[in-house]
């Protein structure tokens, strides 16, 4: 493979006129506008990748923006022999660029759900695409410089500020574009297309003439392989999500959706007891059919105890504790606020959920609304008789500040005279720092707590904290015969063992959100 790399006779070929120099330099800068934003999108799907496969955002993205700018110091230092093959350098750069970071989101997805490999493949991708886009701008700063001669202060500034440019629209195209309309994995297969492209055109049609044939037929038939594969990519990503999540879940997946705040999955098998039905968030078990109830009328029926003519329900976006509370035809209204729309679209319209919510959300009474919940309760002034807290567990930082000292109080705010709030608050066995945690945080808004925990078999042994400004009593106020739930079995609920006495925990606040650390720390050892 020969080229004519010679800066000293390159400009006989790239730009023979004045124009033709202009054309060239502003076709250069905006590759390198397309370079830039292809780069941080690679960066931005690995921190969303992990998000939604580990939880703990902060951690994705330090794991991946410090492996990253690393390797991308290295690529730097390593293409500095490349110089004087500039043009081929570049262009070998660039497929494999798209074609590492194109495939980054289907390999290291397949690295999770098959291998249990996904934080290490992590790493290693990270540092091979840091160094790979490390290696684009001394290279392309030598090719700026083979269209026309400049200093080197102005060549940098140019470079580098169609660069800051090119991220800042490849940074609002990933959430705002591409995730909606194509999702992670179709999302960087085309991006990878959208890099291979910038970097054919820049290096056969702007510098078309600086290579010899021989590169230019090897780097053509590259450059159509690595198209290709991009292409065969695509089409079959769908399959390939499909099976690498069935991999991931024990029981036949009956439906499936990514949405931009979470991974919703539903699985069901045939048991003895009749189909059980399960949903899972980011991978979490939400709720198994076979014992939920026992989880909800745990959450719902002490707190109900009392006045109840207003209920809010904070999250439960399944809609089986809005069934619960329906069962008291002296409840006038009951709103529910909920994240993600496609979950109350799917507790609407899945006859799953809808046989087992007994469309608990198309119930007059019930008002449903699709905002963040901390939001939601800064800018309403409502008051509430019942406030049922049905977060996911605080094992990611989105949800970690739905257990913060702040949130609590924005709760306790919106409780009307002799009001209670009930908090689902986790395993006081399997994760007490995390469970007596949250009685101290609801301690540290000012309301006063009543621990108990219950048996739910598919969780384990599963606590809450009721609360209100003053001690609530934890007694029974059901219109019905429960299933489970009993006087004598909620008195037995507030009695913790030997082994699982009470903790003496900090609360966790916006600012220091103590309660991510006890999760994470405590449910990676199950």
């Amino acid at each position: 493979m020969t080229t004519t790399d010679d800066p000293a006779t390159s400009e006989h070929h790239t730009g023979t006129t004045p124009s033709g120099r202009r054309w060239a330099r502003a076709s250069l800068l905006a590759v390198v506008f397309v370079c830039a934003a292809c780069g941080l999108v690679y960066e931005l799907a690995l921190v969303s990748l992990g998000s939604f496969l580990i939880g703990n955002t902060a951690t994705q993205a330090s794991i991946v923006l410090a492996v990253m700018v690393f390797a991308m110091g290295i690529g730097s230092l390593a293409a500095k022999p490349l110089q004087p093959q500039s043009i081929t350098a570049f262009a070998t750069i660039e497929l494999l660029l798209a074609l590492i970071g194109g495939f980054s989101v289907m390999g290291l997805y397949a690295a999770f759900a098959y291998l249990s490999l996904y934080t290490p493949g992590l790493v290693v991708v990270a540092f091979v695409l840091g160094l790979l886009i490390g290696a684009e701008i001394p290279l392309l700063m030598v090719l700026l410089q083979r269209i026309r001669r400049q200093d080197a202060g102005t060549a940098v500034a140019d470079i580098f500020a169609v660069d800051y440019i090119g991220a800042l629209i490849g940074g609002l195209c990933f959430p705002f574009l591409l995730l909606p309309l194509f999702g992670q994995l179709k999302g960087a297969l085309i991006v990878g297309l959208v890099n291979a492209a910038a970097g054919c055109f820049l290096v056969f049609v702007v510098f078309r003439r600086d290579l010899g044939r021989t590169a230019r037929v090897v780097l053509g038939v590259c450059a159509v392989a690595v198209v290709a594969v991009l292409i065969a990519g695509l089409a079959l990503a769908g399959r390939f999500e499909v099976t690498a999540r069935q991999a991931l879940f024990r029981d036949p997946i009956v439906a499936a959706e990514r949405t931009p705040y979470q991974d919703i999955v539903i699985t069901e098998r045939r048991t003895a007891l009749g189909p059980d039905t399960r949903l899972f968030l980011n991978g979490d078990l939400q709720f198994s059919s076979i014992d939920e109830y026992r989880y909800h009328e745990s959450l719902v029926h002490p707190a109900m105890a009392g006045q109840h003519r207003r209920v809010l329900v904070l999250g439960g976006g399944d809609g089986l504790a809005l069934r619960e509370i329906l069962r008291y035809p002296d409840v006038d209204e009951a709103t529910l606020v909920e994240l993600d729309p496609e979950m109350i679209r799917l507790a609407r319209t899945d006859s799953r959920l809808t046989r087992l919510n007994e469309s608990s959300m198309d119930d007059p009474r019930s008002t449903i609304i699709s905002a963040d919940a901390f939001s939601w309760l800064r800018d309403n002034r409502q008051r509430f008789d019942v406030i049922v807290v049905d977060m996911p567990d605080p094992d990611e930082s989105a949800t970690a500040k739905l257990y913060s000292t702040e949130f609590y109080a924005l709760v306790g705010a919106h409780l009307a005279p002799g009001g209670r709030v009930v908090v689902q608050s986790g395993s006081p066995y399997f994760a007490p720092k995390s469970f007596w945690c949250i009685g101290a945080t609801l301690a540290d808004a000012g309301l006063q707590t009543v621990p108990y925990h219950v048996d739910v078999p598919s969780f384990g042994d599963w606590g809450y904290f009721l609360a209100g400004t003053t001690t609530p009593p934890l007694r029974l106020a059901s219109p019905e015969r429960l299933r489970f739930l009993n006087e004598s079995e909620l008195a037995a609920a507030a009695v913790f063992p030997a082994d699982r006495p009470a903790l003496d925990m900090p609360a966790s606040t916006l600012m220091d959100p103590r309660i991510l650390r006890y999760a994470q720390g405590e449910w990676s050892v199950y």
